[in-house]
């Protein structure tokens, strides 16, 4: 449970400090926007294109990621229908409600969680780069098409080319697969730069709950509910059923598929809204209350599944 505690702590320590910046002024009025700019554009490329160029491509086909993936997809698919169909919400707005109810939060919370909980960092690198290679790009590309104005097949065609984080994980992923060597003084400055990605988000995060209310009408609070219950029960429900009597899991990858499933929603997901203006409220509110659901979450199926137990 250390670890559980630990990686929520840290979080919400540096949400905190986010809040009060707001609180007090102290980066001005537009500072929210410089810094969506700068995690998307800059920090978060170098951060991808480091840990994936470090990455081993052969942590894709572990048997985390068929079971990851249907948890996840299947959730994105139930948010998309009911958000679209059912709510007639736009293309951006349903693709934030997908990605909150589905795309987990495996770095900055995933990482310490599968470090202390799970005894091994790595289980969580599948998740990772599925995100990564996988979901993210597509997101991205139906978020810059249906946000930009003029959507065809040429502008989809392209957006690998245009978008930094898509290009940072190519290029990332490119290193890895044909193993080319990088000298250290090449790869030091990214690291460097990319270490600043995850806590300018969790700032960003907090300076945006300032004056904030959770569920406040107007907000989305119907997609802000589904997004959660999604994540923080139905995900790990999925995960637990899929592990269990189709991939027939043993206890210790049963129960590391779970608890990988049951982690709150990624902070990148608010990053993204915030960075196409779509859904802002509605993201900001499902990351936080999926990540205050997702502690308990955690308790109860470590006692339920831990082989240790």
């Amino acid at each position: 449970m250390i670890g559980v505690i630990t990686g929520f702590a840290v979080i919400a320590a540096i949400i905190l400090v986010g809040w009060v910046i707001a609180r007090i002024g102290l980066l001005g009025e537009r500072a929210d926007q410089v810094l969506s700019r700068l995690s998307f554009f800059v920090l978060t490329p170098a951060l991808l294109l480091t840990v994936l160029a470090q990455s081993e491509p052969a942590v894709l086909f572990s048997t985390l990621v068929p079971v990851s993936m249907i948890a996840a997809v299947s959730c994105f698919v139930i948010a998309s229908l009911v958000a679209r169909l059912v709510w007639r919400r736009g293309v951006p707005e349903t693709t934030i409600v997908a990605l909150a109810s589905g795309y987990v939060n495996a770095n900055n919370i995933g990482l310490p969680i599968a470090l202390y909980v799970l005894g091994d960092a790595a289980l969580a690198a599948p998740v990772i780069l599925v995100n990564l290679t996988i979901f993210a790009p597509i997101a991205l590309a139906v978020l810059d098409a249906s946000t930009s104005g003029t959507t065809s097949w040429a502008r989809i065609a392209l957006q690998p080319v245009r978008n930094p984080i898509l290009i940072a994980s190519a290029l990332g992923l490119l290193i890895a697969a044909l193993q080319i060597p990088v000298p250290e003084q090449v790869l030091e400055p990214f690291r460097l730069i990319g270490g600043a990605a995850v806590p300018v988000v969790l700032l960003l995060f907090g300076m945006s709950l300032h004056g904030a209310r959770v569920l406040a009408p107007g907000s989305g609070r119907r997609d802000v509910l589904l997004a959660t219950l999604l994540k923080s029960i139905l995900m790990p429900v999925i995960a637990w059923a899929v592990g269990s009597f189709v991939f027939a899991l043993g206890p210790e990858a049963l129960f590391a598929v779970v608890v990988l499933a049951a982690l709150p929603a990624a902070q990148h997901v608010f990053a993204w809204a915030h960075r196409f203006d779509r859904h802002v409220a509605m993201a900001r509110d499902a990351v936080l209350l999926s990540t205050l659901f997702a502690l308990p979450a955690l308790i109860i199926i470590a006692a339920a599944l831990s082989p240790d137990r």
